[in-house]
């Protein structure tokens, strides 16, 4: 039996349920990420013994999953859009922006597809934009293109977010920083390729980067949707 099928038990002595565990869980990984959760300190910010919260999940995978849901009640598009482009363009950016508020989330994105409510839901919208547009298997591998491009594309935004705080050096700081090195190993001649995108490539903020190469893959997906039947 799944946390989704599992009743939950009474709610005595204190108020419980699996929507105070779920939202305390958040609140906790918000402010320190996944490594700040655990059955223990959640019970301990609900004001409960960590053994009654054992009645609502059995483990912690269970409570991530649990969280992983909340989430994506946030990325579920408030309507259906008409194109099936737009309808991935939006997903893409919700679970951008669901990500840029809930960091740990990109350590829990990608893998076994949720199961929870939500996350069902987020599912039908995707492939109900796409219903109809080519075989299953075609629409079936697009969303995984698209998954797979807007996921590495936040894992790898949040990574530096990360790195500046923990270096304490925005992008622009560790550059300058690391550009006497750079020069030198560029003077070399060794990296002509290197070399040319380093002095002559033009720099953009992660949301256009974002955008600019969600585009690419869409306009990808949609020449394959669009190739005639065999």
């Amino acid at each position: 039996m799944t946390v989704w099928d599992r009743p939950e038990p009474p709610t005595r002595p204190v108020p419980l349920d699996r929507e105070r565990i779920v939202a305390a869980a958040i609140a906790l990984a918000d402010e320190g990420g996944l490594e700040a959760v655990s059955v223990r300190k959640v019970a301990a910010r609900l004001d409960a013994g960590p053994m009654r919260l054992y009645g609502y999940i059995s483990t912690k995978e269970e409570l991530f999953d649990l969280m992983v849901d909340e989430v994506h009640a946030e990325i579920l598009p408030e309507e259906q859009p008409g194109d099936w482009r737009e309808a991935l363009r939006i997903l893409a950016h919700r679970t951008r922006q669901a990500t840029l508020r809930h960091e740990w989330l990109a350590d829990l994105l990608g893998g076994r597809p949720t199961l929870g409510p939500n996350g069902l839901a987020v599912a039908e919208a995707t492939l109900a934009a796409l219903d109809g547009l080519a075989d299953l298997d075609t629409v079936m591998r697009a969303v995984e293109t698209v998954s797979a491009y807007f996921t590495g594309a936040i894992r790898r935004e949040i990574a530096n977010l990360r790195a500046e705080r923990a270096t304490g050096l925005s992008k622009h700081d560790w550059q300058r920083a690391s550009g006497p090195h750079v020069t030198r190993m560029l003077a070399t001649g060794r990296f002509p390729a290197l070399s040319k995108a380093v002095y002559d490539g033009t720099d953009v903020d992660a949301e256009a980067s974002f955008a600019t190469g969600l585009d690419w893959v869409l306009d990808a997906v949609a020449a394959k949707l669009n190739q005639p039947s065999a």
